[in-house]
């Protein structure tokens, strides 16, 4: 699995991402079907099947349910295999969203999670945001509380995973990632790619797989076609794939392979 820069850091991350929404959190999600939550022992199926696969890179979140503590029980005695991305700024509590970004909420958020993840450094912390990207970076001043963070040796990059192009480009010119949703359905987010590949930062992708709506598009194999269709892209730094099923990882993880050489 080829492994990438973020950024201007000494993070290297592999092209594919695990989400881990799934893990803990099976309300207020945007699915396609219902499902419940995965057994310990099929996370770690999962999890070890990732890394046989070559994926180092995990996506979780507080706004996640339980998926932070799973992850820090989970990966016990093997947190260096791994590249953690967290968030700051939402919670999801009895079925809503709350957001909280000043800068008490963001350094308690990132202690709790290094709680929830048994880890003395997280490696990337993004801002969730709730659509007020631009505010939040020049209002709330978001980047300054997790600089202080990152100079504290408590994470190692961070960014934003944004709602606006406004926000993105902001995100690109302060801090080292953004987060952008990105298909072959939706492509208005592109020209914050082609930011990112100017200033040397680096893209994750949202939305790839459409929530697991990929199923509209009218191809043969549309999860190779929207692979191939994201890693022309020359920005994209890693594509963020949810999923609690070992053969969807497997599959998804072949189409960005064939993506890539092909």
């Amino acid at each position: 699995m080829q492994k990438r820069r973020v950024g201007s850091t000494d993070i290297e991350v592999s092209i594919i991402g695990l989400g881990t929404i799934k893990f803990g959190r099976n309300q207020g999600v945007k699915y396609p079907a219902s499902f419940s939550l995965p057994t310990d022992e099929e996370i770690e199926r999962l999890l070890n099947g990732a890394v046989e696969l070559g994926v180092n890179l995990l996506d979780t979140a507080p706004a996640y349910g339980t998926s932070e503590e799973r992850l820090g029980l989970l990966l016990q005695g093997r947190r260096r295999d791994w590249i953690i991305s967290t968030k700051v700024g939402e919670e999801f509590i009895e079925g809503e969203s709350h957001f909280d970004f000043s800068p008490q909420a963001i350094q308690k958020s990132v202690e709790r999670s290094l709680r929830r993840l048994r880890t003395d450094y997280l490696d990337i912390v993004l801002v969730h945001s709730n659509g007020e990207d631009k505010r939040l970076i020049e209002e709330e001043n978001v980047f300054a509380t997790l600089n202080a963070l990152k100079q504290a040796g408590k994470i190692r990059a961070y960014g934003m995973s944004t709602k606006t192009i406004a926000g993105g480009l902001l995100t690109i010119e302060m801090a080292d990632i953004a987060m952008v949703a990105f298909n072959p359905e939706y492509v208005d987010e592109r020209i914050v790619m082609a930011y990112a590949q100017q200033k040397n930062k680096s893209i994750f992708i949202k939305k790839a797989l459409m929530s697991g709506h990929l199923q509209k598009m009218q191809s043969a194999d549309p999860v190779q076609d929207t692979m191939r269709f994201i890693f022309a892209e020359p920005g994209v730094t890693s594509v963020i794939v949810g999923t609690i099923n070992p053969d969807h990882l497997q599959k998804n993880v072949n189409s960005v392979l064939a993506a890539i050489t092909t």
